[in-house]
């Protein structure tokens, strides 16, 4: 049981790479908080692990949402031990200049500002403790960006500047701070990527995987485990591409 009696929230734990890390995480003995924009899909994978999971609906874009879903998981648990920045989003894979004003800013606050918001109120919890971990799910979109997807592109690069800035400065406080770069994988997400979720779309982007396969979600939550577990106690500011070789 590597997370024993630790306290997990993930967001965008409804679906996807956050459903999967959240089921791994309660498998490995933590309690978890399931934060989903979507109140069914976050309650059915709280349901599904049962009574150490607890389901919250919050918009990690939203300040107010964020403060009162780091409140619940306090009340609710005592303590966050470990914060999994999951939710996502994209624009559909079109020419940059096409994506408009309000898909740009959807993105940023998701994918950017959501991170800044959980650390305004979840670093003072943690340097409190004394200790902490906080995983950022990036991507290789961030390292070896795909035609078509700009702007995401860009909010996952500053995802992994934010990582490595958050790392430097919170390591004092031992609050470690990494970051998993999935490849495209089998979530919710994926047409858009795409831009049409087709055999031969499908087939262009497997042919840019050595590996010769799209990402699961349990490849990235063997991953976030690895880095949320005490067995990476002198892993901080890491990167780690869970991507079958396509940053190579």
């Amino acid at each position: 049981m590597r997370l024993k009696n630790k306290i997990a929230l993930v967001t965008g734990a409804g679906s996807g790479f956050g459903r999967g890390i959240a089921t791994r995480f309660a498998e490995e003995g933590a309690k978890i908080v399931i934060a989903d924009i979507n109140r069914e899909t976050s309650k059915l994978v709280s349901d599904k692990i049962g009574d150490r999971a607890v389901s919250v609906v919050a918009d990690v874009s939203k300040n107010s949402d964020v403060k009162a879903l780091i409140q619940k998981t306090v009340s609710q648990w005592g303590r966050l031990d470990i914060l999994v920045n999951n939710a996502g989003t994209t624009h559909p894979n079109k020419p940059m200049s096409d994506v408009t004003e309000e898909e740009f800013d959807q993105i940023f606050a998701v994918n950017v500002k959501s991170v800044f918001l959980t650390a305004k109120y979840t670093v003072p919890l943690m340097k409190k403790q004394g200790q902490g971990v906080i995983l950022n799910v990036a991507s290789t979109a961030g390292l070896r960006p795909r035609p078509g997807l700009a702007w995401y592109n860009t909010s996952k690069g500053a995802m992994i500047s934010a990582t490595k800035s958050m790392a430097i400065e919170l390591a004092p406080s031992k609050i470690r701070v990494n970051a998993i770069n999935p490849v495209a994988g089998e979530t919710g997400m994926l047409h858009l990527f795409m831009g049409e979720d087709t055999p031969e779309m499908r087939e262009k982007f497997v042919s840019s995987i050595p590996w010769g396969r799209l990402s699961q979600p349990q490849d990235m939550a063997n991953a976030a485990l690895f880095l949320c577990s005490n067995e990476a106690d002198m892993v901080t500011g890491t990167c780690l591409e869970v991507d079958g070789g396509r940053c190579i």
